[in-house]
């Protein structure tokens, strides 16, 4: 039986085949000769290619970030693929979950491609050997020993944590991937001579200083000029997001380490996964989210609680939040772990960075090619075999893009990172709940402000609810946005605003649709401004139950054939 650094593939060459084949769907990004490309100057054409070469290199940065193994079996993948079938198969597998293991959205276990070889709660960011247990104690005691600072640093957003004798020790980004760090500030520094933009040329710059000084502050301001870009015709974005770390949040749930953590004033932030996106601004497309963006400052002021809070964003004050829709040419890292789905829009910084503490403003990014990646074939049969016929005509695919818009919105709403944070575990699925919540409960008022037809509302409702029908129960913590669909897919039934009849066809009470979300989204909003993680999760337990119906949904998916992985094309 043939090894890869001792381990074995976990699949036969059939089953490899289906899962890249019949299971895959292509997300197919630009490439040289798309009009988008062909319209650059010469100069922001030489910079995108600095661009990719900077992104590539950060996703060796993320391999290693996600599993300890997962640049060694790639390499002996990679080596192998070219002479050995079966070595090229679990390579293009290793590609579309960016790592030797992941979950796909419909299995309740992850997907393990070498026998014996999965990735730890803690990823890589913490020692493999790690438990929850020992985590917790060795923290007790380095609190008994009044190393504050230490725990500071281990408990914070950007450090891998390595054993050092009985303790841990946190190492900053900027050390730990030095040599890496160095090779990406030098392909911007490039990048940034030959671009076009001035904005951009600037940011460039301070983003490459960033990856190489051991100063949050390098960070706020890389994440201030990137945020104030509007009219750049390039994107890049280091993408720093924190929903893959199940080890740090779990101190918030240890009663004892709570109760030092707030003694001593500590932040609890889950360690930030790095990617890197490049991408070229299409012009027309950001014209509709620039007019959402003006019903912004009204909208919070209908936020739940809006009294005992400080948003970001103010209703007597010009809103800080760029808005770009990018056709894509590199996705890396972050961004290419195909676990059950890609990230069709962005709202950065997140609440926990230094650059929105300190005023600064936001970017929300959409993703042209994943959100066009459709499979039409099936959709029709999804449509006949859960939607009632009357429904039909108002399933429309871009419409989602709508929700969308209003979900990257919604991060910009409701409590701060103070509050965000607080809910352990639960953190993640409770501020994806509250984006979700915040963009179906305040859709009527697109429709008062013109923005939106009273058609295009039941249209959105519509495909949103579409999409709710989950494949299989999803798994907690990890399957954070699933979790989501579940709760919202619940409570819509538990309102009367969606029903199935007697053919298990789904109909709609569009009247009924958001005013059931502004109820969740008032007890979501007050989860968090509770900062208690037990109100977080049993909210969760509430809200989730799995029965006949559901299991009837999802085995009507899997008669109808699944897609559970995606393939990124990527031309440069």
């Amino acid at each position: 039986m043939t090894t890869y650094n001792g381990y074995e593939l976990n699949y036969t060459v059939e089953d490899l085949k289906k899962m890249t084949s019949e299971e895959m769907t292509d997300v197919i990004l630009l490439s040289e000769e798309s009009p988008a490309y062909k319209a650059l100057a010469e100069g922001d054409k030489k910079a995108l290619k600095h661009l990719v070469a900077a992104a590539k290199i950060l996703n060796n940065v993320s391999l290693q970030q996600d599993n300890p193994h997962n640049l060694a079996q790639k390499q002996a993948l990679e080596e192998a693929a070219a002479n050995n079938e079966h070595a090229a198969l679990a390579l293009k597998m290793f590609n579309s979950l960016n790592g030797v293991s992941g979950l796909n959205g419909i299995d309740a276990e992850p997907i393990n491609i070498f026998k014996e070889l999965t990735t730890p709660k803690g990823k890589n960011f913490y020692p493999a050997d790690l438990s929850e247990e020992e985590f917790h104690n060795i923290l007790l005691n380095m609190f008994k020993n009044g190393e504050i600072n230490a725990i500071r640093r281990i408990l914070s957003a950007r450090t891998m944590v390595v054993r050092e004798g009985n303790k841990l020790k946190a190492i900053d980004y900027t050390e730990y991937f030095k040599d890496e760090f160095s090779e990406i500030a030098n392909e911007l520094e490039v990048a940034a001579h030959y671009c076009t933009n001035s904005l951009f040329k600037e940011f460039l710059s301070w983003q490459a200083q960033a990856l190489l000084q051991n100063n949050e502050d390098m960070d706020m301001l890389a994440d201030k000029h990137w945020a104030m870009m509007q009219a750049t015709p390039l994107e890049f974005t280091i993408s720093r997001e924190n929903y893959d770390d199940e080890m740090t949040p779990t101190v918030l749930e240890n009663p004892e380490l709570a109760r030092l953590i707030k003694e001593h004033n500590i932040e609890v932030i889950a360690k930030d996964m790095l990617g890197a996106r490049v991408g070229i601004v299409n012009l027309e497309g950001t014209k509709l989210l620039l007019e959402f963006k003006d019903t912004m400052p009204k909208l919070c002021k209908m936020m739940p609680f809006a009294d005992k809070y400080e948003q970001s964003i103010h209703a007597d004050s010009d809103v800080k939040q760029t808005m770009v829709d990018v056709d894509l040419v590199c996705l890396s890292g972050d961004y290419a772990q195909c676990r059950g789905g890609m990230t069709i829009a962005q709202n950065l910084p997140n609440n926990d960075k230094l650059s929105i503490k300190t005023g600064g403003g936001r970017r929300n990014v959409y993703h042209r090619q994943v959100r066009q990646s459709k499979d039409e074939e099936r959709t029709q049969k999804m449509l006949k075999a859960f939607l009632h016929p009357d429904f039909h005509k108002y399933y429309d695919p871009e419409a989602d893009h709508i929700f969308v818009i209003g979900h990257e919105n919604g991060h910009s709403l409701g409590p701060s990172s103070e509050y965000q944070n607080s809910s352990g575990v639960c953190k993640s699925i409770i501020e994806e709940n509250k984006a979700d919540t915040v963009s179906i409960s305040f859709m009527p008022e697109y429709v008062k402000q013109g923005i939106i037809t009273e058609e295009r509302l039941k249209q959105i409702y519509t495909t949103w609810v579409f999409r709710l029908l989950l494949r299989a129960k999803p798994v907690f913590p990890t399957e954070t946005y699933k979790i989501v669909d579940l709760i919202e897919f619940n409570t819509l039934l538990k309102h009367r605003a969606i029903w199935f009849d007697e053919n298990n066809l789904l109909h709609l009470d569009f009247d009924k649709i958001s005013p059931a979300m502004y109820e969740l989204l008032t007890k979501v909003v007050d989860i968090q401004l509770s900062k208690s993680p037990q109100k977080a999760r049993q909210y969760i337990e509430e809200n989730t139950e799995w029965d006949k119906l559901h299991e009837h949904i999802a085995a009507t998916h899997k008669l109808l054939g699944l897609k559970k992985y995606r393939n990124i094309v990527s031309y440069f």
